[in-house]
């Protein structure tokens, strides 16, 4: 499967700058569905940012799936990559 990658960047509420990657499938790149995406990710996590937004989540680049990754886009519609002050 073929991903579209969102790379994303939020200020926490206690100001760490949070990095996350938001995957879909490269047919499905609406950004306001990413967007949602995002938004039910942050609130599992239980982060409440000020702003969230284009400006805080782009287009980065497409690439093939993993099988892990393909799976979860399968089940859930997107898959998040974790990076930068994401616990």
């Amino acid at each position: 499967m073929k991903i579209a990658v969102f790379d994303t960047y939020v200020v926490r509420p206690d100001g760490r700058r949070m990095h996350f990657d938001i995957l879909v499938n490269d047919e499905a790149k609406d950004l306001d569905q990413v967007l949602g995406y995002g938004q039910r990710y942050l609130a599992a996590k239980g982060v409440n940012v000020e702003s969230f937004s284009s400006r805080e989540c782009r287009f980065c680049h497409t690439e093939m799936a993993s099988a892990p990754v393909e799976n979860e886009i399968k089940r859930s519609g997107f898959a998040i990559i974790e990076l930068e002050n994401c616990e």
